[in-house]
């Protein structure tokens, strides 16, 4: 009997490589890629076993259509003002389906107290998700590894430089495929229903250490400059960011320049039985976006 499975939000940073190994899992498993976007979805046609389906959360026809059938639901939503809205009506969707389980891309801190806007809006999803009687995993990782080149490879290939206003503080990166493989076992395989895993890398490192070793790595100089929070706002703002999330983005600036991100736990290991990767090997296999 096959398995379908919808993952939300499936052209994004993490959404994408979900899609990818669970079209490359040896098994009856069929994909529904859901996507804002059908022309942004393109390249995921290309896998095998994929479908692609439009989500418009203001058409609920298109909702019931991804919906239909689908037994498990890897649940992302946008980094939006009304994410946990959105969040909500995939969450009903999901219940009067019937789908099974929900593994949710929550955030590391979620549940911590006092916790930043970040963290309030992926609890109260949780929580949502929690009160639907669906069997459930949440994944809370750590930043993501890959954001060095979704949003510092320009600077780092033709300044040489890292800009971060985080200070000396320490995080614990995690590499997206690392997130998508416990994602994708707690899927397919039986026993991660009601389990939280807080999920970074190996170790926690400094963006000053990251700039080391990305110089290593790359063969050229790369310096980390910690940018002020005032400049870092304002420069974001001037980019078109709104204020609010500027400010929560500062607000996870500020958590990681505090120190309070240098955790690291052992959860990748434990669901998918071995290491995750280092930011150094991360660089190695990235090294062509920064050079």
């Amino acid at each position: 009997m096959h398995l379908t499975i919808l993952v939300t939000g499936a052209t994004g940073t993490v959404g994408r490589e979900v899609v990818k190994q669970l079209s490359m899992y040896d098994g009856d498993i069929r994909v529904r890629a859901g996507v804002h976007s059908i022309i942004k979805g393109e390249n995921l046609k290309r896998l095998p076993g994929v479908e692609i389906v439009e989500m418009d959360f203001e058409d609920q026809d298109s909702l019931h259509a991804a919906f239909t059938h689908v037994d498990k639901l890897f649940l992302i939503t946008p980094m939006a003002k009304d994410q946990v809205d959105m969040a909500k009506t995939l969450i009903d969707e999901a219940k009067k389906a019937g789908v099974k389980h929900i593994v949710k891309l929550s955030a590391m801190g979620a549940d911590a107290e006092p916790t930043i806007q970040l963290g309030r809006w992926h609890r109260e999803i949780e929580k949502y998700i929690e009160d639907s009687g669906i069997a459930y995993t949440f994944l809370r990782p750590s930043s993501f590894m890959q954001n060095f080149v979704n949003y510092n490879a320009d600077s780092i290939k033709h300044e040489g430089k890292l800009y971060m206003p985080t200070g000396d503080g320490k995080v614990g990166y995690i590499d997206v495929r690392d997130i998508a493989a416990v994602g994708v076992e707690a899927l397919i395989t039986q026993g991660h229903e009601g389990q939280v895993y807080e999920l970074t890398g190996p170790e926690a490192i400094s963006n000053d250490e990251a700039a080391q070793i990305l110089s290593e790595v790359t063969g050229k100089q790369v310096e980390f400059v910690d940018v002020p929070g005032d400049a870092a706002r304002k420069n974001m703002t001037e980019h078109g960011t709104p204020d609010w999330m500027a400010d929560a983005l500062m607000e996870l600036y500020n958590v990681y320049k505090a120190g309070h991100s240098n955790q690291v736990f052992d959860s990748v290991q434990a669901v998918i039985d071995r290491k995750p990767h280092s930011f150094r090997q991360f660089v190695q296999d990235y090294k062509e976006c920064f050079v």
